[in-house]
């Protein structure tokens, strides 16, 4: 009888803990590289939010700027300031103290996963939006103005939300049904897998749809990048047109600069997954996919636009004459 109870106990606690105290493993810091780390990593978020929150500021109230090419660009700046805001202040939490305090409660571990996996996901389908953009100013100029009315604008950035939206909800669906039997979060912050992976019932559902969700995602961006461009090049070849040809390159290489960033950001991360030995590697990867293109995207953008370009020297010039009168 007395072994009864005490195997039942065992197994209570070994399986149905469901905690909702998490413990996060983090970032292995020594006390030398905590302050360094601490510091870039501050300044660069830092970075991250004024630049792209000056880059929506500007769009929004320049008038010139007003244009379906920047007004979905505004997407991507949201998507950096949104996906690093709940990443990046938690992780300079947890450099300073050491691993058996970086607690977090499991709702706020749930909130940062959907984040994470909005910021990655969204980052493709207002890429692809953008891509579909390009390819109707570039290939049907004459019909450009009445193909990207306010409405269409509007229409491709709730549909790139909201796709992102119900592919991540469903991946999380799935992961909240399970039972915890474990609490520590193998990652520098909260995403699907390590939160699956404090389960020990059969997870076969969630990587089955995971595997899914991936190859879906990055086989529409991957598809339609690949079709929009091919049809523009197309286009400069019949039309050769220096004028055209100048604008395509321009413009489209700088989109396809941020898609590159995006793609190989996170197949680096996807491909570190796959080897448990470069486990540290991964968490920086993890940090990386999020702070290089929120920091990257607004400096591209902004140095490749000549209307950007225009806008700000515009505006340090009225700056630096308004103090000599």
């Amino acid at each position: 009888m007395n072994f009864s109870v005490s195997s039942r106990q065992s197994l209570t606690e070994n399986h149905t803990v469901n905690s909702l105290i998490l413990q996060m493993e983090g970032l292995k810091v020594t006390k030398t590289s905590r302050y360094p780390v601490f510091i870039s990593l501050l300044l660069t978020y830092v970075f991250i939010l004024s630049a792209n929150a000056g880059i929506v500021f500007l769009i929004w109230t320049e008038r010139s700027l007003h244009q379906p090419m920047y007004l979905l660009f505004c997407n991507l700046s949201v998507n950096d300031i949104m996906g690093n805001s709940l990443l990046v202040p938690r992780v300079l939490a947890d450099v300073l103290v050491p691993p058996s305090e970086r607690l977090i409660h499991y709702y706020e571990c749930l909130m940062q996963a959907f984040t994470t996996h909005m910021f990655g996901t969204n980052a493709h389908t207002v890429l692809m939006i953008m891509a579909f953009d390009r390819y109707v100013a570039i290939c049907d100029p004459l019909h450009y103005a009445a193909i990207m009315t306010g409405r269409m604008v509007l229409m491709l950035t709730v549909s790139a939300w909201g796709v992102a939206f119900v592919l991540v909800a469903v991946l999380l669906g799935l992961t909240i049904r399970l039972d915890r039997c474990r609490t520590l979060i193998t990652n520098p912050y909260c995403d699907n897998p390590s939160l699956f992976k404090l389960s020990c019932d059969s997870v076969f559902v969630n990587n089955a749809y995971g595997l899914a969700f991936t190859v879906l995602l990055l086989s529409a961006s991957l598809s339609s990048i690949i079709l929009t461009y091919s049809r523009i090049a197309a286009a400069c070849v019949i039309s050769k047109s220096k004028s055209l040809n100048s604008k395509a390159l321009r413009t489209c290489s700088t989109h396809l600069c941020l898609y590159v960033i995006m793609l190989v950001s996170g197949m680096i991360l996807i491909t570190l997954h796959r080897f448990p030995e470069y486990a540290e590697y991964r968490k920086i990867s993890a940090i990386l996919f999020n702070v290089v293109p929120g920091s990257l995207n607004p400096v591209i953008y902004g140095l490749q636009s000549q209307e950007i370009h225009k806008c700000l020297t515009n505006i340090f010039h009225l700056r630096r004459v308004k103090p000599s009168l």
